[in-house]
């Protein structure tokens, strides 16, 4: 038993001393091992924006009270936030997109290298174990991508490349590395322009990477990039990447100078605060004295994670108002169509009273108007006799005036206006579809638990993110 109890100690020992290992990455910088970060997220250690993203999708998605079904039973169309944001790279052939991707991620996923490596649409993203997915696949994980099979010949050139990597806050990044963007005679096997044109409308941020080495003034890239700036110039971020080879500071300048130039010939481009940070891969064997500005590109993604959440928990109490409104315009309606039917009801039993009564009094009147008083007194007795007579005596009145030849017309008058009440009285009963109690008691728990439980929650988790800045002090 000592044995076993001391093997078991050797080992826990060596899966600490492996989580606790510390590599060189990329960077030269120390960061944790690839098993210290996968331990992390066996122990339930994942950061709060990503645990909120999280929260707020399942909110929206869950089987029994999630917001969509909710909403699908409203005639109200719904979409589930995204738990990661999308961050596209665009630039010419060999400008380092794929490199930043195996940079940010600490692992080689993508092929790197002068020529065009990545010739079609690469989204990488993190997850339980590494894989590889094929086109039909990526649109399957990614349904709101699903119209890229549109485009002719594309679906052969998308995939997805998953990584266990927790590195940086990769957890909540999908990077879309695009192919290289040449002039001149070289042919894609689909329209490059407008799929990249299209992907912009649904990413987060867009970088594109100059490189100063190679086609950094591509037309084919400035032509693209003045289009998106048409309609998501706020997405778009400009680098100069591979800095450290662009050779002396002056010549980085004069590189710098002549992109800059360049773009703001193209209208729309030419805009106060044009920023376009150096950027290159560091490397601990090779010293470089050009200011290495690659933190920006991790802050500019670090920020829109916190824009996006915030967009999030906005997004969720707004659609909970919505719902709540529309069920709370429903009952209001429903209040007002039973109203509607309790006066068409009361209007109905009027009419078809009159009509059923008015002839049932003239027969009751001309039986016992013919009946002689002593047969009367027999069958009712005299005091019960005298009553009838008095309630009588104006349809008695009624008929004296009327000749003899002339009640066959009165009946047949009477038995028309009768018919006319009943037939009011049928169109009078037609009343609107209401809802029933079970459906209006459905609708109110719906609406108490979106404002009790879904709003509350989006509280909770707002002033868990708020806390993440803010003291409790601070805190309402």
């Amino acid at each position: 038993e000592k044995e076993e109890v001391n093997v078991s100690l050797k080992l826990v020992e060596e899966v600490t001393a492996e989580v606790a290992v510390r590599d060189r990455n990329m960077s030269g910088k120390i960061t944790k091992s690839r098993s210290a970060a996968n331990a992390e997220a066996i122990s339930g250690m994942v950061s709060v924006n990503e645990r909120i993203l999280r929260e707020c999708h399942n909110l929206y998605t869950d089987s029994e009270n999630g917001l969509i079904r909710i909403a699908d039973k409203l005639n109200l169309a719904l979409l589930p936030p995204r738990k990661k944001i999308t961050v596209m790279l665009m630039g010419n052939h060999s400008a380092g997109k794929s490199t930043f991707i195996n940079w940010y991620v600490e692992e080689h996923i993508q092929r790197t290298g002068v020529a065009i490596e990545t010739q079609g649409f690469t989204f990488v993203t993190s997850g339980r174990k590494r894989e590889s997915l094929t086109g039909n696949a990526t649109l399957h994980l990614y349904p709101h991508f699903k119209l890229l099979q549109d485009f002719e010949g594309l679906s052969e050139y998308l995939c997805t490349e998953i990584s266990t990597s927790k590195q940086k806050k990769f957890s909540l990044v999908t990077f879309v590395d695009t192919p290289g963007l040449v002039d001149g005679d070289m042919k894609y096997p689909f329209d490059v322009d407008k799929a990249i044109l299209w992907l912009g409308e649904l990413c987060d941020l867009i970088f594109v990477f100059f490189d100063p080495m190679g086609q950094a003034l591509c037309k084919r890239t400035l032509n693209i990039v003045e289009n998106l700036n048409e309609t998501h110039g706020e997405k778009l971020r400009f680098y100069l990447s591979k800095a450290d080879e662009a050779g002396s500071e002056s010549d980085r300048q004069r590189v710098l100078m002549q992109i800059v130039q360049e773009l703001c010939k193209r209208p729309g481009l030419n805009k106060c605060g044009f920023d376009m940070p150096t950027i290159y891969i560091p490397n601990p064997n090779k010293t470089s004295r050009c200011v290495n500005q690659i933190d920006e590109v991790c802050k500019a993604i670090e920020k829109t994670i916190n824009q996006t959440v915030q967009n999030t928990l906005n997004s969720l109490e707004k659609d909970c108002e919505v719902i709540a409104d529309v069920v709370t315009g429903i009952l209001k309606v429903d209040s007002e169509v039973s109203l509607y039917n309790r006066k068409a009801r009361t209007k109905g039993c009027l009419f078809g009273l009159i009509g059923f009564m008015l002839p049932v009094f003239l027969l009751v009147t001309l039986i016992f108007g013919n009946l002689s008083r002593e047969l009367l007194v027999v069958s009712l007795g005299e005091k019960m006799t005298q009553t009838l007579a008095v309630y009588l005596a104006p349809m008695h009145t009624f008929w004296a005036y009327i000749p003899d030849d002339q009640e066959m017309y009165i009946f047949l008058g009477l038995a028309v206006l009768s018919f006319l009440f009943l037939l009011l009285a049928r169109f009078s009963f037609r009343t609107k579809t209401a809802l029933s109690r079970k459906q209006k008691r459905q609708l109110t728990e719906k609406r108490e638990y979106v404002q009790d439980v879904v709003k509350v929650k989006k509280k909770e988790l707002y002033e868990e993110y708020l806390r993440q800045s803010i003291g409790d002090h601070d805190m309402n």
